[in-house]
């Protein structure tokens, strides 16, 4: 996606889906394939202490790693961490589980996000396209409802 700056947004690498199995730093989350609802997302855990690597990425262990940037780092913020990401579509419950920040080829910072859906599926997001919330946002949680639940979103 580009923005009306020109600068291209998409990173170079990532990794849009995972899925969750039990290995020494997951929880086997059994049929909902790694989603959650507004009252258990704390479940999620979180990628933190280091860049992800492409291997980490593999391993499960991450939603994404950036190749072809300069000067990598962990952005210090608590995580897991409920928010609403802003894209194309609208609105969307999220919570983030990786921060880092990195820096583009074309001298851009660029602080990225990986997300989890409530659906357990993984998405990768600029930080400056996210409202941070806390679980007791009512906007959060009927986002996460309609999007576990179809007839909420009817509703």
């Amino acid at each position: 996606m580009m923005r009306a700056d020109g600068f291209d947004r998409r990173p170079f690498f990532v990794r849009e889906q995972r899925e969750r199995t039990m290995d020494e730093d997951q929880i086997d989350f059994g049929d909902d394939g790694g989603g959650y609802d507004a009252d258990d997302w704390t479940r999620l855990i979180a990628f933190t202490g280091r860049v992800a690597t492409l291997d980490d990425v593999q391993a499960r262990k991450a939603v994404f790693a950036l190749g072809d940037t300069e000067d990598p780092r962990v952005i210090d913020m608590d995580l897991p961490q409920p928010l609403i990401w802003w894209e194309a579509d609208g609105e969307q419950a999220a919570v983030a589980v990786q921060a880092e920040s990195h820096i583009g080829p074309d001298g851009d910072e660029m602080d990225v996000l990986g997300l989890i859906l409530p659906d357990g599926g993984a998405a990768l997001a600029l930080l400056e396209d996210c409202d941070l919330v806390d679980d007791t946002d009512p906007v959060w949680r009927r986002l996460v409802a309609e999007a576990v639940d179809e007839d909420a979103a009817t509703d």
